[in-house]
């Protein structure tokens, strides 16, 4: 499989492709995680043999690495990545799995480059801090 680097603002970012080229008519599936790296999705990757399926690492995450002198992960920079690996494939819109942190990107993504996915999956995103009741009704978890 494909391993590819790419420059964005503060990061070198790897991402995997899966089953090149991408297909006339079939969109890239991208599969996207935090902190999860590529490598917790080869197991559902090798599920859809007849598409175009993406992986990456998000910035300071297995392969990538970051320069840009910080700690925190903060969702629009992550979608900035995200962006860049969907421009660099050349074949946007796409179709998006997103798992976790990856889903909280996921929805920056969305916000910010509309453009850019057609379909999202947004699977467990942790946003019990977002709801107006989760003190009342999630405490302690």
């Amino acid at each position: 499989m494909p391993e590819f680097h790419l420059q964005t603002d503060g990061a070198d970012i790897v991402y995997d492709v899966r089953n090149q080229p991408v297909t006339d008519g079939i969109r890239p599936l991208v599969m996207i995680g935090q902190p999860m790296d590529a490598s917790g999705f080869s197991a559902l990757a090798e599920r859809f043999p007849e598409r175009t399926v993406v992986t990456y690492d998000p910035r300071g995450l297995g392969r990538s690495t970051r320069s840009d002198g910080s700690v925190e992960n903060r969702p629009e920079v992550q979608a900035g990545d995200v962006h860049a690996v969907i421009e660099a494939l050349g074949a946007g819109p796409v179709d998006l799995f997103a798992s976790s942190g990856g889903a909280v990107t996921a929805l920056a993504l969305v916000a910010a480059y509309p453009e850019d996915v057609v379909t999202l999956v947004a699977h467990e995103p942790p946003a019990i801090s977002a709801l107006p009741d989760a003190v009342v009704c999630c405490a302690g978890l």
